[in-house]
């Protein structure tokens, strides 16, 4: 799927997996359809407000703070765990920006490592590490540098000098405490570094180069519009459901579908064409359909984490003239939990390596 929009855009194409490509392909425009025997796709709008208002989300839909090695995250620990991350990254916001900083080369890859250390650099590897992006290639692979960083010997002493959400593995004593409190380490932190530097990655690929009046919200809206980071919100069979739609059965999981309500030509001019002055006219919090950070009953925590650096690192890219290569003319969406496209090359503009 290609974008419309200036030259450097129109040269570049989008390459969707292709169960992602068939959604868009086959259902765009509709509001239920049934995905397989179990599971019902919503991407109406309206329909989709009226299941996310309808009760809130159960510990086991919950992204971030699902159970954790079969332990329950209660909404009190989640919130201590999300205000001490938040915490760290206003502290980190306020550093100066280095100026030597080199941003060019494979992004997403590299604004995650920029962030991992602008926000997370003075904690012990051993939490570090959990930060790695080849993690997400396998739960079991996570699993493993968890237990093992566990299993080791010594612990963060109370009052080291550390990030918030390390000083909150201090009091880790045991082997299971370690290990929980190393989970909900990487559970927090290492969304916040991916999701940033995964937004900021596409939105250059789909809108680069940028005018300067352009404001960097305004591009961050309309990428996650395009990409939106959850391309899809699960809800589990509920009693509530079959209430709103007869299309919904007592057994039926409902897969809401940003990705789609996202680009629906009934809610969207233009749906397909990175056009970012549309968000001069639009409210993103409450323009029907468009839910980058989950229902109003419900926002992502996150949120206020994630506009504030991506647009540090949108000042960055742009103050230092960086674009896509004019060598790359396509970039890959694979189908993960993050949606966003891989390996995109950002230069100054003028080179072409």
């Amino acid at each position: 799927m290609s974008l419309s929009g200036s030259t450097d855009r129109l040269a570049r194409t989008t390459v969707f997996t292709p169960r992602l490509d068939a959604l868009l392909r086959d259902h765009r425009g509709e509001d239920v359809f049934r995905l397989d025997a179990d599971t019902v796709g919503v991407a109406g709008h309206d329909l989709t407000d009226r299941i996310l208002a309808a009760r809130p989300a159960t510990e086991h839909e919950r992204p971030t703070f699902k159970p954790l090695h079969g332990r329950s995250i209660p909404r009190t620990e989640a919130s201590t765990v999300m205000q001490a991350i938040g915490r760290d990254v206003r502290a980190a916001l306020k550093k100066p920006v280095p100026a030597d900083a080199d941003l060019s080369g494979e992004w997403p890859h590299v604004g995650h490592v920029y962030l991992r250390d602008l926000i997370l650099g003075a904690d012990p590897y051993r939490l570090r590490i959990l930060m790695d992006r080849t993690l997400e290639l396998t739960p079991k692979l996570t699993w493993t540098v968890i237990v093992t960083g566990a299993a080791l010997p010594g612990r963060l002493r109370p009052g080291a000098p550390v990030t918030g959400i390390a000083g909150l593995t201090a009091n880790a004593t045991g082997y299971n405490d370690r290990r929980y409190a190393m989970g909900l380490y990487r559970r927090a932190a290492a969304p916040v570094c991916f999701t940033v530097s995964t937004l900021v990655a596409n939105a250059y690929w789909l809108g680069a180069p940028f005018d300067d009046a352009t404001p960097n919200e305004h591009i961050l809206y309309e990428s996650m519009r395009l990409l939106p980071p959850s391309w899809n919100i699960l809800r589990n069979a509920s009693p509530e459901y079959p209430a709103l739609d007869d299309r919904i059965g007592a057994a039926d999981d409902v897969l809401l579908l940003p990705l789609l309500s996202h680009r629906d030509p009934a809610l969207w001019d233009d749906p397909d064409a990175f056009r970012p002055e549309r968000w001069a006219a639009l409210d993103p919090d409450d323009h029907p359909g468009y839910v980058p950070f989950g229902h109003a009953s419900e926002r992502c925590w996150g949120r206020h984490m994630v506009m504030p650096l991506a647009g540090m690192l949108l000042d960055m890219l742009r103050g230092a003239g960086m674009t896509v290569s004019p060598r790359q003319t396509t970039a890959k969406v694979p189908l993960a939990g993050l949606l966003g496209v891989d390996k995109v090359r950002l230069v100054r503009s003028g080179r072409t390596s």
